[in-house]
């Protein structure tokens, strides 16, 4: 089983900063990538970024020079440093990997339960 705990979010004012954090537990063999996507009411989620096992970075054209990931794999955590943020970066924020567990032959998707970001004055 693998978990995913993400922590971070909550309410900032436009132009502020953010750091999203997610750990991830469990019997894990090897990591694929880790990465963040969000989702607004009645829209598709969608990749903000994400991290290979080989650091390899894919990040939302739009968010470049103000959103960066990052990673610690010795604590199996990955981390969303958003900056200069607005109220369109509104959104619950979920974390996912991509990741083998120790009892299983294939990797698979596992998901964060997702924080909230809210941009307001």
């Amino acid at each position: 089983q693998v978990q995913l705990v993400e922590s971070g979010g909550g309410l900032v004012q436009p132009g502020g900063s953010l750091r999203l954090s997610c750990v991830v537990s469990g019997s894990i063999f090897s990591i694929y990538f880790m990465g963040w996507y969000r989702q607004v009411p009645g829209a598709q989620r969608e990749l903000v970024a994400r991290i290979f096992s080989d650091d390899t970075i894919n990040t939302m054209a739009a968010l470049k020079g103000r959103f960066t990931i990052s990673r610690d794999s010795a604590k199996n955590t990955v981390y969303l440093q958003m900056n200069s943020l607005n109220p369109e970066d509104t959104a619950v924020y979920y974390c996912k990997v991509n990741a083998r567990a120790t009892h299983s032959s294939h990797s698979s998707d596992y998901w964060g339960q997702g924080t909230q970001v809210t941009v307001s004055s």
